[in-house]
């Protein structure tokens, strides 16, 4: 079962920043500067933070994960100024 997740940081050091970023961008959807939506399996969740754990200075930096509980059923309250907020679905792809 996937839950969906938001993922915010805080990082001090440029290239760290940029580190956190890129792993980041394999494991959701960027959605603002320093923010992602993420829709993952526990395992998979898991696997993230070690990575993001691997790369953040503990003493200086701050990454907060917030799960949103079970993604298929999930309805986040969310309000927005400006651009749309849509939780990630799975949709069949077509090749």
């Amino acid at each position: 079962m996937e839950h969906l997740y938001i993922v915010t940081y805080d990082i001090s050091d440029d290239r760290r920043w940029r580190r956190i970023f890129k792993t980041m961008k394999g494991y959701g959807e960027w959605l603002q500067l320093s923010v992602f939506q993420c829709r993952l399996s526990k395992i998979k969740a898991l696997r993230m933070e070690a990575a993001l754990s691997e790369i953040v200075n503990h003493a200086e930096d701050h990454i907060l994960i917030v799960d949103l509980g079970p993604a298929d059923s999930v309805k986040p309250h969310v309000k927005t100024i400006g651009g749309a907020f849509d939780p990630i679905e799975r949709k069949p792809i077509i090749v």
